[in-house]
């Protein structure tokens, strides 16, 4: 196994986690379940946890693929670019579950203002992650590549 392989295994979970994580903790408002609320938060801190390995194996798997026919620097560089940003999110939305599962275990239930910052934030990290799975896509898979410009 290459870190290539690594790369493209680890991914789907901060690709999948938000997202998961997102619609548990939106279930876990709409019927007042702490629980729910909770198995969002883990889901959020896994994703955050495993964005780690995969933002790291990201530039040995881009070297794995320069110089093989169809691949575009571009896209690569996009993906890059776009991975940082939703590798940030994921990691603020991982670090605010910490302190929600922390400062609320026994307080309570989480506020509203709280789980309004937290969905907030799960939000925007699921649609980076999304935009970044789609233009790691991209790098492979020319087909889909929706700008004329970027096909080879």
């Amino acid at each position: 196994m290459t870190l290539t392989h690594l790369h493209l295994m680890l991914n789907h979970l901060p690709v999948l986690g938000p997202t998961l994580g997102l619609l548990l903790l939106l279930l876990g408002l709409a019927r007042g379940s702490e629980e729910w609320k909770r198995a969002g938060l883990a889901l959020f801190i896994v994703a955050a946890v495993f964005v780690i390995p995969t933002y790291l194996t990201g530039a040995p798997a881009e070297q794995a693929v320069q110089g093989l026919p169809g691949i575009d620097g571009k896209v690569n560089a996009k993906h890059e670019e776009v991975a940082q940003l939703a590798s940030s999110a994921a990691l603020v939305l991982g670090g605010l579950s910490v302190s929600a599962l922390l400062l609320f275990r026994r307080s309570g239930p989480m506020p509203n203002w709280f789980a309004a910052i937290l969905l907030a934030v799960a939000l925007t990290a699921a649609a980076l992650m999304a935009w970044t799975a789609n233009l790691g896509g991209e790098v492979r898979h020319t087909e889909i590549r929706p700008v004329p410009a970027l096909r080879e």
